[in-house]
């Protein structure tokens, strides 16, 4: 079942795989990382990153809602075979972490909403995801990520900006649980350049 969904969702990266010129960030296919971890050194993580949007259930999110908190932003697609590679373990470093550390997901080039829809439903996923067809969301941090690399994953400070970036899937949930960890509190053992 899970891999006859899995087929279902990647029906629509075929179909936009045949288009051109879908827009400033679609233009030329998805960038799929490679699982690179980056961090940043705090002198160089400039300005707090500026986000806000319609999530998939209708509401507005604007990012400022999470300053005080580190935050987990992830960019995804229901197309993506790394992105439903890397769902579950999201949620699982979602569950684990809780309440104090928010996750935004920022959905890109769909088809259609009610494919993402399914998409988190089908994973369980319950932390809001911005409905960004066009991919314009992931400009607020194109300075660290081209807005193509899917899936990416951005660690931020409490103030919001990024500390850590991965470019392509988390390498699991537990690994991501603990960059949040050293994120947070960046003298416990083992977090040097936090």
């Amino acid at each position: 079942m899970r891999r006859l969904l899995a087929l279902l969702l990647l029906l629509p990266v075929l179909a936009l795989s045949a288009c051109s010129g879908l827009g400033s960030t679609n233009t030329g296919g998805f960038i799929s990382g490679n699982g690179e971890v980056q961090t940043i050194p705090a002198k160089d993580r400039g300005n707090p990153l500026e986000l806000s949007g319609n999530t998939l259930d209708g509401r507005t999110f604007d990012l400022t809602s999470t300053r005080g908190k580190v935050t987990v932003l992830n960019v995804w697609g229901s197309w993506c075979g790394d992105c439903i590679d890397e769902a579950g373990e999201l949620q699982k470093a979602h569950q684990q972490l809780g309440s104090s550390v928010p996750f935004v997901g920022i959905d890109v080039r769909e088809t259609s909403p009610d494919q993402a829809r399914a998409y988190v439903s089908n994973f369980g996923i319950d932390y809001p995801s911005i409905y960004s067809p066009d991919g314009q969301a992931t400009l607020a941090f194109s300075s660290y990520v081209s807005p193509r690399t899917i899936p990416a994953t951005l660690v931020l400070d409490r103030t919001g900006r990024p500390v850590v970036i991965i470019r392509g899937t988390i390498p699991d949930g537990l690994a991501l649980v603990e960059t949040v960890r050293c994120v947070e509190n960046p003298k416990r053992p083992h977090c040097e350049g936090y």
